[in-house]
């Protein structure tokens, strides 16, 4: 395939700007990937696994002459990014982001860039519990959904070839409005995730009651819900802190739902939970079939090797 960038820029070399420069350098995408990472430590260790082509010490650097810079750094961090980088902007260039929060990235990023630079706000749904520049892996966006929210006067054509590159890595495409993103993924990921952290944080309680029982003995569905709770700590701190409004909705609807199960529980109300858990199973299997997610284990994700 021709190359669709002469060069890209990732800024961040965690789990999804390192699947990036897997994906772009294995499809021959780009012609030169760079990256650059705020820690010394995993600039390093970006190197000694070739994870691009150049890694250079400053970001400055890292976006000069870049015809697509990606901005993969945590939600708060994008605004001091965005601002570092600013001036050394080729016009004519395209910054994207990877952040799971829409609004608040565009609030962040927007004023910092220049005129003649596109801006297209993007979220690929796809990841692992791992993290690092070792995390990544080529296949991780195959047959996964990249959500792009582009503003009114975006260059139709920048979105396009970001389009391009995107389908060309394995991943569906499609766009949003960035309220309507963040009220999405509050639903789809947020909220489940901080209550995966929370019964997490009941079973530790739990651990020092009864002598290591809750980890000895943990059942499939906690073992799901302590994959979720590893997740980068700060990622996750930044999500919740910038899609506040949303995800405070939708646990006050999951509140009013489970008390819903907990009355029927305490009720004995037999029938009513099972047309509940049906409704729900049905969800899984919409999921399954909509390619969304998979029956194997490990919900079929490609651990990198070693």
């Amino acid at each position: 395939m021709s190359p669709i960038y002469d060069r890209v820029a990732l800024i961040g070399l965690g789990l999804i700007a390192g699947s990036m420069a897997h994906a772009i350098r294995e499809g021959g995408l780009a012609r030169e990937v760079v990256g650059y990472a705020r820690s010394a430590e995993t600039r390093e260790t970006a190197r000694e696994i070739n994870l691009c082509d150049r890694i250079v010490d400053s970001a400055a650097e890292a976006v000069a002459d870049a015809d697509l810079v990606v901005l993969a750094v945590p939600v708060g961090a994008m605004a001091a990014v965005a601002a570092d980088i600013a001036p050394h902007l080729k016009p004519g260039a395209t910054v994207t982001d990877v952040g799971s929060v829409k609004q608040s990235v565009i609030d962040a990023v927007a004023p910092h860039i220049p005129q003649g630079v596109h801006f297209v706000p993007g979220h690929p749904l796809a990841g692992t519990e791992h993290s690092g520049p070792r995390a990544g892996f080529a296949s991780l966006f195959r047959n996964r959904w990249w959500l792009l929210t582009p503003l009114p006067d975006t260059d139709p054509a920048a979105v396009d070839r970001l389009t391009d590159l995107v389908r060309a890595m394995g991943a569906k495409t499609d766009r949003m409005e960035p309220a309507h993103h963040d009220l999405v993924l509050a639903v789809t990921s947020h909220a489940p995730h901080l209550i995966a952290f929370t019964m997490v944080g009941v079973a530790d309680h739990l651990r020092r009651v009864t002598d290591e029982e809750v980890v000895q003995y943990s059942a499939a569905g906690f073992r799901d819900f302590t994959r979720i709770a590893a997740s980068d700590p700060t990622m996750w701190r930044d999500v919740f802190l910038h899609n506040k409004d949303a995800t405070l909705d939708i646990l006050g609807r999951f509140t009013e739902e489970l008390f819903v199960l907990q009355r029927a529980i305490r009720m004995g109300d037999g029938q009513q939970l099972f047309d509940y858990f049906t409704r729900t199973r049905a969800i899984r299997r919409g999921i399954i079939e909509a390619g969304q997610d998979t029956a194997a284990p490990d919900f079929g994700r490609i651990a990198p090797a070693g």
